[in-house]
């Protein structure tokens, strides 16, 4: 639908991992492009991501395809930052709780039957499959071993890519406020920020985080939303031998590139409150029990500490696929909502800007055009 196969001008919309790894690709296409964040890069989502690169257990096999493919291009990464602190692919480990719910043998099956490398562990050989894990923790019917997964440090990462596009020509604008993006007839103009700037572009990516539902709102557009509350805790760096990332029943935890582990789960989610000025309410006991939790999946159960936490949106379409491209009958307005962001981050960045850049649709995007929604629309 883009009615100009190369644009000469091109503003991204977002500081986090999907709207700077796309203005890195446009640049290096040759695209002017204006990168424009509402706050500091990596302020939203992408700063409080758990982070693990990945494509377990079930999911449908275009979003599989597309995984891998992020994954794919992490491995290209980490080759040319062999020694990088904050890349990492010392595999995932997972298990489920001893419950009813327990899916871990069915689980093992899908992903041999893919192809995606995985390995059945009962407590006994957990030690020597992957190091730092308390295997006493472990349910009775085994967890999976992912050799091929891995993690990364999302603020690191998108610095970095920062910095190549600054490098390359591109503007980086941050803490404009929220933006607004205009559209005349059947096609986008440009984009005004909430501290007074305008920018003429033929082409702009909404990248915003869990403000593209409703920003896409204002063009008469529908993206159904479930953004939950996502809350991330960062510990204090200790000496502890846990290289992969551990996907337990009670918590989730990665390594940090100083030492430190990054927490997160389901319950400790639902626990966080909501003020009535808008903001969030953590409470001490729910940090406190996440804390207790993370130990007693460590080898040796270590005493751990808060570091600090992030708390806020974690974006998630409404029926928990990506959504990523061309608006249905606006001409030039892109946009990248969407989970995974870590796994998907480098793969949609250049996708979308080589849709960008010559109008043509990738076919490994195409389960996931914002257009499925126009049927649904309230």
């Amino acid at each position: 639908m883009n009615a100009t196969p190369k644009p000469s001008k091109v503003v991204v919309i977002g500081g986090g991992i999907f709207g700077v790894s796309t203005a890195v690709h446009l640049a290096r296409l040759g695209i002017a492009t204006v990168l424009v964040s509402d706050g500091p890069l990596a302020n939203g989502a992408s700063g409080r991501s758990l982070a693990w690169l990945n494509s377990a257990r079930k999911r449908s096999d275009a979003y599989h395809r597309l995984r891998l493919a992020g994954i794919d291009r992490y491995r290209t990464l980490a080759a040319r930052y062999p020694d990088a602190p904050w890349l990492r692919f010392d595999g995932g480990l997972t298990w489920d709780a001893d419950d009813a719910g327990n899916e871990i043998a069915e689980v093992f099956d899908y992903e041999c039957n893919l192809g995606y490398h995985a390995q059945w562990l009962t407590q006994e050989n957990i030690a020597g499959a992957t190091p730092g894990v308390d295997a006493s923790a472990v349910t009775v019917q085994g967890a999976i071993f992912n050799p091929g997964e891995g993690w990364v440090d999302l603020p690191s990462l998108i610095g970095i890519l920062a910095a190549e596009f600054r490098l390359l020509g591109g503007e980086v604008v941050t803490d404009a406020g929220r933006a607004i993006i205009d559209v005349e007839g059947a096609r986008v103009r440009g984009v005004s920020t909430a501290d007074g700037r305008h920018w003429q572009a033929e082409s702009v990516l909404l990248a915003a985080g869990s403000a593209v539902p409703a920003i896409v709102a204002e063009a008469g557009q529908h993206i159904a939303d479930a953004t939950p509350v996502a809350l991330l805790v960062r510990t204090k760096p200790i000496r502890h031998s846990l290289k992969a990332v551990l996907n337990t029943p009670r918590v989730a935890i990665r390594p940090m590139p100083n030492g430190g582990f990054a927490l997160d789960s389901a319950w400790s989610e639902e626990e966080v409150g909501m003020k009535p000025d808008g903001s969030y309410e953590v409470r001490q006991s729910t940090l406190d029990g996440l804390l207790r939790e993370a130990s007693k999946v460590l080898e040796g159960n270590p005493t751990l500490e808060i570091d600090d936490y992030g708390v806020g949106p974690k974006p998630i379409p409404g029926d928990g696929e990506p959504v990523f491209g061309e608006l249905p009958s606006i001409w030039g307005y892109f946009v990248a909502f969407s989970h995974s962001g870590a796994t998907l981050g480098l793969i949609a960045g250049e996708l979308l800007a080589d849709e960008i850049a010559t109008g043509r649709r990738h076919p490994l995007l195409a389960e996931f055009r914002p257009e499925r929604f126009s049927a649904s629309r309230p």
